[in-house]
Formats: C-alpha cells, structure tokens, sequence
C-alpha cells in the first residue's frame, strides 16, 4: 500500500483530488485518520482541494463542512421544535386528566361519572367515546361477555391498549368509532367492570403506552364507584 508521508503529504492530497496520484482513497481516509491536526498544519489546503458536488459543480472541504454544519443545525432545530411541541402536547393531557380526576370527585352518581368522562375525554382530547360497561345491576354485560374480554384482554394486566376485533368493538362502543382503544378493569378485586376509551385514529392507543395517568384514573373511579353500584 503506498503511504502519505513527511513534506509530500499536502501535495499528494491536492493529486489525489485532482486525479493525477498513485495513492487510493483508503489511503488518504487512513492517513487522515491517523492524523486529524492535518488540516491545522495545512490550513491553505482546505481552499486549494475542490470536491465534486451535483449541484455545484466544485466546492472547497471549507464549504463541505459548512453546509453540513447547518445541516446538522437545521436537524438539531427539528428536533429541538418536535420535543417542544411532544412537551406541550404532554402538559395539556396532564391538566386535562387532572381536572377530570377532581370532576369525578364531586360526581355523585354513575351517571354523572359517565357524563364527566365524555364531556371530557371526547371534548378536550377529541376522543371518540368513554363508556363505563359494570359487572353487576341492571345495566351489567352478560356474564360471558365479561369472561371474553378479562381472559382474553386482561391476561397480565388491568390495562389494554390497541384494537379490538369488530365483536367487541360492536359489545364496548356500539356505533362509536373504535379503531383504537384504551380498556381499564375497575374495582379493587377489577370485579366492578371496565372502562373503555376509544378513538377514531388506530395509532392512537398502542400496546406500548404509559398507563401513569389512566392509574390515576382508575384509582379514583375505583374509590367513587363501589358506593354509587351499591356495593
């Protein structure tokens, strides 16, 4: 392999840009690799050596490194702007969680806790629906209905979120748009019945969430409604 070396070193470069030298690319790349104060010894380099570019036609490294500094700045700036927006996006849902937590407090029937969730959830997070399907009373879902979603939903846990097939959609939401869902069991034995979210987007809901805010939730709902069903 040829090497770079001793006072040709910046005149074997300029021939390696311009075509005319012996020396191969993995060469110059070790040999620049191996020496990254070369440029600072040979600063007038930097302005002699054109590099091709299809827009162009030839720049300087000067002008190489610099585009792609602002390069680099335009990416760090998107992405500056996409935290700043996921940041505020989080505070919102925050306020609007804890608001309906204190709503729901001052609730003193069943259906009133229905009426907070809609008017919240659907109203301040363009949610498509919240239901409340209980376990026991009148208004319960049949027995193997329950067995179908807490054997099949809740395996591992009180909380679901993703699709569900068109049965259940149709059991849970009627005609509401459900194309994704958030399912919460209610009770502290999850013996009082399920909460369901849903929403008209199917991204919206997935099984990756953090379930910080929807635990709240259930924790206060699991407080308000044992009195409410009678229990």
């Amino acid at each position: 392999m040829s090497e770079i070396s001793g006072q040709t070193s910046a005149s074997a470069l300029v021939e390696v840009f311009s075509g005319d030298s012996t020396l191969s690319p993995q060469d110059v790349y070790t040999f620049l690799a191996q020496n990254p104060d070369f440029f600072i010894r040979y600063p007038e380099l930097l302005e002699k050596l054109k590099i091709p570019h299809a827009q162009k036609g030839s720049i300087s490294l000067v002008e190489i490194q610099s585009e792609q500094l602002r390069k680099k700045v335009r990416q760090l700036n998107l992405k500056l702007s996409q935290l700043v927006s996921i940041a505020k996006q989080n505070e919102k849902i925050y306020r609007v969680y804890t608001d309906l937590n204190v709503q729901l407090l001052r609730c003193e029937s069943v259906a009133e806790v229905q009426f907070t969730l809609e008017d919240v959830l659907q109203e301040r997070l363009q949610l498509s629906s919240a239901v409340i399907k209980s376990f026991k009373g009148p208004h319960a879902i049949p027995e193997l209905q329950k067995r179908l979603f807490t054997e099949k939903r809740f395996k591992s846990s009180s909380f679901f979120f993703g699709r569900l097939s068109q049965h259940e959609r149709q059991l849970l939401f009627a005609e509401s748009s459900a194309e994704s869902v958030a399912l919460i069991l209610l009770g502290d034995q999850e013996d009082l019945g399920i909460l369901g979210i849903s929403s008209s987007d199917a991204s919206h809901f997935t099984p990756d969430m953090d379930t910080l805010l929807l635990q709240q939730l259930q924790q206060v709902l699991n407080i308000i409604l044992p009195e409410m069903m009678g229990y």
